[in-house]
């Protein structure tokens, strides 16, 4: 490969919450003495990011006046070409795009221009617990419209219980998770097709969540939600970033695509209340950086690497792990593993479970955060070495 998915980076006192965040008490436990720490929780990255991304940096910091500035037209030129290569989107222009600090806060933003707090969201479980947090923060209701696993191990959208929970609870709103976090699952057309049908016959607002629409593993594509139909187009807020598939988090900054004038402007008005959502220089740089020639280069070697990091860690687990269930994920770089068989075979429970993969290093998040109630969420990108190294750990001192 051309780019460096191999290094080990010592993350250690550089700020990562992977690493530096452990003990803090709704993370990992620190690891016993004898053994380094394999960070596969918190959901970013062990890999280090394409060199453009610095580059962009640095040479912007090489100038030194920092003042107030607008965004750039190579900031929304970035992100129209972007979406067009990667996503096939034609029609994409700067008036549709707005800048969002994160896409948890284009979530609220979003939400707080058609609800008032203490309505009813849908949203589709396992959630990721930035939705839970969220939401309830804000004073919203969740109501929850389980996914299943079929008899051929996909996770599925079960559009019967979610009409039902929508006309039952007199819902208006609903998030989408699309590719779908914690389960990897990458929706086909036709179940996006059927979920916006759902949602324009009983008029249900949308926020479409695509902040994993790049991490697509091989053999699966990624078809954004206000692609499907004229009224998903304009009943949507998608948002999307350069976070996740770069590892900028700490960078900060994400942004949204809307189609509908009058969403357009409401969205924008309640994000602009606070006076704090709005972009640093250097992140509108990072971003030019990374939607580059190279950048896309970058991004499909990844997917490859997280292709055959995924591949591994599923047949190791079929292989070895008897009683664990796992469905092979078609996009992010996260596995969840149901463990109820396992722990109910060995009479332990799932912090006892944590705590065995924990003291040896494997920093692997609780499940109940994001809705399995005897899941584990397992981070796997980083460096082929290292997972081999956590999977040993797994087979001689935790799954036994």
């Amino acid at each position: 490969m051309k780019y460096d998915f191999t290094t080990v980076m010592d993350r250690s006192g550089k700020d990562a919450l992977a690493i530096d965040g452990l003990g803090s008490g709704w993370a990992p436990d620190m690891p016993r003495e004898d053994f380094d720490v394999i960070p596969m929780w918190v959901a970013d990255m062990n890999f280090p990011t394409v060199s453009t991304v610095t580059e962009a940096i640095i040479k912007r910091a090489s100038h030194p006046a920092f003042g107030y500035y607008d965004p750039s037209p190579d900031y929304f030129d970035s992100i129209i070409r972007w979406q067009e290569e990667r996503n096939g989107t034609k029609d994409l222009l700067p008036e549709h795009i707005g800048y969002e600090n994160g896409v948890l806060g284009g979530l609220l933003s979003a939400i707080a221009t058609f609800c008032s707090r203490g309505d009813k969201i849908l949203l589709h479980g396992p959630t990721y617990l930035g939705f839970t947090y969220s939401l309830d923060n804000a004073g919203y209701k969740i109501i929850t419209s389980p996914l299943y696993i079929d008899s051929d191990g996909v996770w599925r959208i079960d559009f019967d219980d979610m009409e039902k929970k929508i006309v039952d609870n007199g819902i208006h709103a609903a998030v989408f998770c699309s590719p779908h976090n914690p389960t990897g699952r990458v929706w086909e057309r036709w179940e996006i097709e059927r979920v916006m049908d759902i949602y324009r016959r009983h008029d249900v607002f949308v926020v479409s969540d695509e902040i994993w629409s790049d991490i697509i593993l091989r053999g699966n594509k990624h078809i954004p939600t206000q692609s499907v139909s004229d009224d998903a187009r304009n009943r949507t807020v998608a948002l999307y970033a350069p976070s996740k598939t770069f590892n900028l988090a700490g960078l900060i900054g994400a942004y949204h695509i809307i189609y509908n004038k009058r969403i357009k402007s409401r969205v924008d008005k309640e994000a602009s209340l606070s006076h704090y959502n709005s972009m640093n220089v250097l992140s509108m740089h990072a971003l030019i950086g990374a939607y580059s020639k190279e950048g896309q280069e970058w991004v499909d070697e990844l997917c490859e690497t997280i292709t055959e990091n995924i591949e591994f860690a599923y047949k190791y687990i079929k292989d070895n792990f008897s009683k664990i269930n796992v469905s092979k994920p078609e996009g992010t770089y996260m596995l969840f593993l149901d463990c109820r068989e396992w722990l109910e075979w060995k009479g332990m429970t799932i912090d006892g479970l944590l705590k065995r993969g924990w003291d040896v290093g494997v920093a692997w998040q609780d499940g109940r955060q994001h809705g399995g109630d005897m899941h584990i969420r397992l981070n796997l990108a980083l460096p082929m070495s290292r997972l081999r190294e956590a999977f040993y750990r797994m087979t001689k001192y935790v799954f036994i």
